[in-house]
This record gives structure tokens, sequence and C-alpha cells, in this order.
């Protein structure tokens, strides 16, 4: 007997998959889009919609659940942690004063983690707000060349490194979410 859940899919067409292609709410059948800004903002957007996806249907409890001792990483400590970057992000293209952090110390994202509905609801509440936030800075600076801030970074990079977290912690919700109830992610 062991506590690992069992490996499942809710995919019938490809049981390794999330789910059916058809399911899919990332718009990967159609055709790609023109234009550099225009491609990277897709991806952004599907990598935000994997991590939503890889949160959907799990309670405050699961979302808590922490990977492996000494780690704190969790489901609903990554939602936080985004919404910090995003918040982070649009301080490095700003030219004013820096936004207060959202959860205050460096590691405050994922330690205040908890299991409880209000604090799942927050998260999600900020993590749409601050994605809202940096989204509606950017779309103002169309020129991926224009460089923002005070250290004066470029729109691309700053587009190129929002992609980099997303995917790189979609890597990191597949295994947590593997682990909470053994669902595998494509």
């Amino acid at each position: 007997m062991s506590d690992q859940p069992a490996r499942w899919s809710q995919a019938t067409v490809y049981p390794d998959m999330w789910l059916d292609p058809d399911d899919d709410p990332r718009d990967s059948d159609s055709v790609s889009p023109d234009g550099e800004l225009a491609t990277l903002q897709d991806f952004l957007k599907n990598y935000r919609i994997t991590l939503r996806m890889k949160c959907e249907g799990l309670n405050p409890e699961q979302l808590a659940r922490r990977s492996v001792p000494p780690s704190t990483l969790s489901l609903l400590g990554l939602l936080r942690h985004l919404a910090e970057t995003e918040r982070d992000w649009l301080n490095w293209i700003s030219d004013g004063e820096p936004l207060p952090k959202l959860y205050g110390d460096p590691d405050g994202d994922f330690d205040g983690a908890v299991a409880e509905q209000a604090e799942v609801d927050a998260a999600y509440e900020a993590l749409a707000r601050e994605q809202a936030a940096t989204d509606a800075a950017l779309a103002e600076h169309p020129d991926l060349g224009v460089r923002l801030g005070k250290d004066g970074i470029a729109v691309r990079e700053l587009m190129v490194h929002r992609i980099e977290e997303y995917a790189r912690h979609c890597g990191h919700a597949d295994l947590l979410r593997e682990r909470i109830d053994g669902r595998v992610g494509q």
C-alpha cells in the first residue's frame, strides 16, 4: 500500500494528457498569431491558463499542500508568488516609487500559503489584479525594443522573462498536482 495517488487523466483520446484536445481552453488548433508581440502574448496567455488548469478542482488544503520537506512549494504558493512577481515586473518598468511587496518577506508568498478559502480567493484575486496591471502598463509600449524604467529593461526582455517564469512554474505545478491527486499533465 502506498500514500501516493494513482496516476490518472481526464483525457479519453490520449490518456497521457491532462484532458482531451477538444476540451482544452488553450487555443492550440488555430493559426498562430502574426508578429512577435502577438506571439509572445499568446504564449504568456496559454501558460497562465495552464497554471489555472493545474489548480482547478482542488480544495484549499490540496492547494496549500507542500511538495516535500524542507520545501515550502505549493500550488497556492505558486499563485501568490506569480502575483508578487507580476508586481515586481511592474516595478521594473515604472519610473516611480516601487509598489510594496504583497506578502512581505522574500519567502512570504510561499510561507503564507495556508489552507484557508479566504487565502485561496485572495491569491486568485491578487494574481488577476497584478497581471492586469502589468499587461496594461506594457500595452502602452507595443514596440518590443523600447526600454523602460530606471534600469532600461526592453519590453521584449520582460515579455520573454514573463513567459519563462510561468513556463518554469507550470512544470512545478505538473509535479505538485500529480503528487496531490495523481493527475498527470500535458
